[in-house]
């Protein structure tokens, strides 16, 4: 019996996640396998009530279960900041998840705005360090209010956290048994300090993988391969701010947001599986928003419990639909509502 936390959030949030979990019942049906779920209010809607971003308690209480479904945060009236720090990075940090797993896998060539570039080419995964770097909000105003003001912005980085980091990511391109290369993204030439930390740590750690081909590249370097030669990717690990950037380059060269999904792990605790697009408040209601994004999510949420032929069904589902049946991945372009799109993923499971 998996217990799963389900956070809807806002905008078009609880209606991507209303379709994987009708992906969820019937993928649990055919695979023999129990859940229990549990709704939880945490988002815009829930703070212009009653003032509350996150608790402790609720984090004490999101602690009892397996994983968390977590569909998007982000509301016009709230100021941006709140919600984001005090729901998103209030659980990375206080769920120790310090993983950050994105793979950028396309589906549909047809889908890709890149020239000439299949499913084979597009094909790697991001590991993002989760808990700390510039996201650790360290820093202050001098002089505020002034002509001599300053803000200073800390890149806050320990040897325990990227060490961890980047062991997990030579784990998982082992694991992964595919091109069996990791790559590390920073920028040693500018940012001596982290980085070169960043760097001594992964060559170190290197010498307990002779059988993982290992490279570094700079960030922008590694933006520009990813455009114009993205095949040369196996597995990619990076900092909080450098995966933040890269990986929404990515989910555009598989396709767009709406099929881009992440994990947020912890590998001894919960972790958190979400499509990494917004709450796109423009489209809620409309019964437009693509939801693949979150069931490509619940697909890895499967793997982490376990389930991996689940897992898998769901997958070739996805695959399947975008192959054959939409026209767009877009909202509102895909040839198919929101619920049906949903539908056709659980009759083609």
């Amino acid at each position: 019996m998996y217990k799963i936390a389900v956070i809807p959030g806002d905008g078009t949030g609880p209606e991507v996640i209303s379709e994987g979990l009708k992906v969820l019942e019937a993928v649990s049906k055919r695979y023999h396998f129990e859940y229990e779920t549990k709704i939880f209010p945490f988002g815009g809607e829930y703070y212009l009530k009653t003032g509350i971003t996150l608790t402790d308690e609720d984090i004490g209480e999101l602690k009892k279960y397996n994983v968390i479904y977590l569909g998007a945060i982000g509301h016009p009236e709230v100021k941006p900041g709140i919600l984001e720090r005090g729901i998103l990075l209030k659980l990375r940090f206080d769920l120790d998840q310090y993983i950050n797993l994105r793979p950028v896998k396309l589906y549909n060539s047809s889908f890709c705005p890149l020239k000439d570039k299949n499913p084979e080419d597009i094909d790697f995964v991001v590991i993002r360090e989760n808990t700390e770097g510039l996201y650790k909000g360290m820093g202050e105003f001098q002089n505020k209010g002034t002509p001599y003001e300053v803000a200073i912005q800390v890149s806050y980085n320990t040897r325990k956290a990227i060490e961890r980091c980047i062991r997990y990511a030579f784990e998982y391109t082992r694991r992964r048994n595919k091109n069996k290369k990791l790559t590390l993204c920073g920028k040693t030439n500018v940012l001596t300090y982290a980085w070169d930390l960043w760097e001594r740590t992964f060559y170190e750690i290197a010498k307990d993988y002779p059988d993982i081909q290992t490279e570094y590249t700079h960030i922008d370097a590694t933006c520009m391969w990813m455009v114009k030669n993205p095949e040369w990717f196996d597995v990619i690990v990076t900092d909080n701010m450098f995966g933040d950037i890269i990986t929404d380059l990515g989910a555009i060269i598989q396709g767009g947001m709406g099929i881009a999904a992440g994990a947020n792990i912890n590998p001894e605790g919960v972790s958190m599986f979400e499509p990494i697009g917004g709450s796109a408040p423009k489209y809620t209601g409309k019964n437009v928003i693509n939801p693949l994004a979150a069931i490509c999510a619940l697909s890895m949420l499967l793997e982490n419990l376990g389930e991996e032929e689940a897992s898998q069904a769901v997958e070739n589902s996805v695959i399947k639909v975008v192959n054959t049946k939409l026209r767009s991945l877009a909202a509102g372009k895909m040839g198919y509502s929101t619920k049906e799109v949903g539908d056709l993923v659980v009759e083609n499971l």
